[in-house]
């Protein structure tokens, strides 16, 4: 019996380097306990009692690792901050939210500071998403 759980893990762990969650691999993880329980020979309600028992302090500690995540500064996350855009047009100019060019794409821009014509440079400061907050001002 262990060695399906075995392969059950392995098979999670692979799947997870190709999707980049914590998920996965804590389900991997709790696997390897449900194997390591068959190896000593406990019954199959103490392998899954011992599976369960690890993914669900796993989930515990990658949910805490993710909120920290979250939570931290997010303005230093992104290695475009700091780099131009130029202003295409604005989709509400009270709002402060315009469309601009960066990376040969139109990206959608929370725009803050002077509001000005189409075709002036921004500092990318902030992402949200898929939402840039510029500013005319280059961020420190």
């Amino acid at each position: 019996m262990y060695v399906w759980w075995a392969v059950a893990g392995i098979g999670l762990i692979i799947v997870e380097m190709m999707s980049g969650t914590l998920i996965l691999l804590v389900l991997g993880l709790a696997a390897f306990a449900g194997a390591a329980a068959a190896w000593f020979g406990l019954s199959f309600g103490l392998q899954a009692a011992a599976a369960v028992a690890l993914a669900a302090v796993g989930m515990i500690v990658a949910s805490s690792l993710k909120k920290k995540k979250v939570m931290g500064d997010k303005s230093n996350d992104s290695l475009d901050i700091g780099h131009t855009v130029i202003l295409d047009s604005w989709v509400s100019e009270a709002d402060g939210v315009a469309k601009v060019r960066y990376r040969n794409a139109t990206w959608d821009a929370k725009v803050s500071g002077a509001h000005t014509p189409g075709g002036t440079v921004f500092y990318i400061c902030a992402m949200d998403g898929s939402t840039l907050h510029i500013s005319s001002s280059k961020p420190q």
